[in-house]
């Protein structure tokens, strides 16, 4: 008997087994008459070659270690996303090429000198981080807070970004649009994380998850955005919140080990499982 083709989901070793959806998506493709199985990116003994397809999940360590991250991504054969992707999406710094090509975001101060007067509230975080580390939301009167903050990053040599506190965060939260091969295949509303007065945030969080339904208005927004990317995308996270007028804008375009939130959205794990199946029976070049 012909051995089923097999597909490893990219993890860390702090998650062996990889996260939730991970395991969803892992039975999904049993389904689908596929071997799954999780494995750590920086596992000396994998043999990435044996793969039909390394699809990236839960590599959630990238951040600290993202030189190496990218060197084993460009040289695994059969990746999604793939390296070039990855390379372009690991620093926020995307979100300029976003905004060149039109596409509406969060405005955003690169590696100011000085924390804004002009700003009530605002965001100070690295372009390369996950999950809100390094991250803190600042108000008027916490100006020596921010700017130690600043100067920490600035001194580290990290690429610093400054952003707006957008009001209706604390209210309406994030909204998670999710997309399988550029089509979209569900919504989830994320609460707000960055609480005021909270201060610095030193490790990975994550706010309160709950299923929501997309409105034209954002799926035009994450159109636009996807449109802007080159690359073949397996998988793609527009997270929009809303503007200063209300209206949607980008926050992040999560393209490299984004929460799916396959829990949220019954059947969704089965559409990515589908589409992961249809590469693995691609020709190869």
């Amino acid at each position: 008997m012909t051995p089923s083709p097999r597909v490893a989901l990219a993890t860390f070793s702090g998650m062996p087994g990889g996260n939730d959806d991970d395991q969803e998506l892992s039975a999904a493709l049993t389904a689908e008459g596929l071997g799954a199985e999780a494995v750590s990116w920086d596992d000396p003994d994998a043999d990435w070659d044996s793969y039909a397809l390394v699809v990236v999940r839960s590599t959630w360590d990238y951040t600290v270690r993202l030189d190496e991250f990218l060197t084993w991504a460009a040289r695994v054969p059969r990746l999604a996303n793939p390296a070039e992707v990855l390379r372009w999406n690991t620093d926020k710094r995307y979100l300029r090429d976003l905004d060149e090509a039109g596409v509406p975001v969060v405005p955003t101060r690169w590696d100011s000198g000085d924390v804004p007067a002009d700003w009530p509230e605002y965001v100070i975080k690295p372009a390369v981080s996950a999950g809100s580390r390094d991250t803190a939301r600042w108000r008027a009167g916490e100006e020596g807070k921010a700017r130690a903050h600043l100067r920490t990053l600035r001194e580290a040599g990290r690429t610093v970004m400054i952003q707006p506190y957008l009001s209706a965060i604390d209210t309406e939260g994030e909204t998670a649009l999710l997309f399988c091969e550029r089509e979209f295949s569900h919504a989830a509303r994320k609460a707000p994380i960055l609480k005021a007065g909270a201060g610095l945030l030193d490790a990975p969080h994550g706010g309160e998850i709950g299923a929501a339904e997309a409105t034209p208005e954002q799926l035009a927004v994450a159109a636009r955005a996807l449109a802007a990317v080159p690359g073949d995308l397996l998988y793609a996270r527009v997270d929009l919140v809303p503007g200063a007028d209300g209206t949607p804008v980008v926050l992040e375009l999560e393209l490299t080990e984004p929460a799916l939130f396959l829990g949220q959205a019954p059947g969704s794990a089965a559409r990515f499982a589908r589409a992961i199946a249809r590469r693995v029976s691609r020709p190869s070049a």
